[in-house]
């Protein structure tokens, strides 16, 4: 599966560079409000573990999740709710999102710190992100070479956005330091089968420095998911599926985020 993701986007790439040159997104940069401070907005907390929320119309493994999502809408109640920051994927082919609705996001101004979740390959896509406002970017170790790795490791952080550097095994964790990672993202989900192991987190906490930042993806569902995986030494986590799909996203997301009540911003 991603194999098939990484080629479907290294075409779509091709064709946005030849519609919109990377010189256009620079000169975007210059309208752009500078990043927040995405690593610090999960440091500061006051549960066990940050949330990041994530917007997300779809999955490869799932299908349709939420069509008609109004992702400005879920923001809100994410922001109003208790996530510390908020992630939003981008890909239109394998989620069904979108650059616009990280625009739109952003220019509403959160109180929280917003993630460009996509398969980032090249530089192109890292000003594109910050041009759309993104404050961080997630930078996934299986896709990348080293040396392209840290080449976008560090645009990023020239570009003054923090980056989330995704591993899947202990072998990618090695890959993932020769960037100097400050945050380091734990994905539960096999992209090759996009089969879903909580247990990945769990065994992999514990091998990562403990002063780096470190985060849980996929496949968390419930308050004990969340106190496991701080027990483990997670310092976050990043939950999309349990939050679109509950019927009330207020509460879910205020479980998560080991809230008690709605937070007033």
């Amino acid at each position: 599966m991603l194999n098939e993701i990484l080629a479907h986007k290294r075409a779509e790439l091709e064709i946005k560079k030849q519609t919109c040159p990377l010189s256009t997104i620079v000169r975007e940069l210059e309208s752009v409000k500078p990043p927040g401070d995405f690593l610090a907005a999960l440091r500061h907390r006051s549960a066990r573990s940050a949330l990041i929320a994530e917007c997300k119309r779809a999955s490869p493994s799932r299908g349709p999740l939420a069509q008609e999502l109004d992702v400005l809408d879920l923001a809100h109640i994410y922001a109003d709710n208790g996530a510390s920051a908020v992630s939003v994927l981008t890909d239109e082919r394998f989620f069904h999102g979108s650059l616009e609705d990280l625009r739109r996001i952003a220019a509403v101004g959160l109180a929280v710190p917003l993630l460009r979740k996509d398969f980032i390959l090249e530089a192109y896509q890292v000003y594109e992100a910050r041009a759309a406002g993104a404050d961080a970017i997630l930078l996934i170790v299986a896709a990348l070479a080293k040396d392209r790795l840290i080449e976008l490791y560090k645009l990023a952080r020239q570009l003054g956005m923090a980056v989330l550097v995704e591993v899947h095994d202990r072998q990618e964790i090695v890959a993932a330091m020769a960037c100097e990672p400050r945050i380091i993202g734990i994905n539960n989900r096999n992209l090759q089968d996009f089969s879903v192991r909580l247990e990945t987190s769990l065994e992999l906490c514990p091998l990562i420095p403990s002063d780096i930042c470190t985060v849980a993806e996929s496949g968390i569902h419930t308050v004990d998911d969340v106190h496991r995986l701080a027990d483990a030494g997670a310092n976050a986590i990043l939950v999309g599926e349990a939050l679109i799909m509950a019927s009330d996203i207020p509460s879910k997301v205020r479980s998560l985020a080991c809230i008690e009540q709605t937070v007033i911003m």
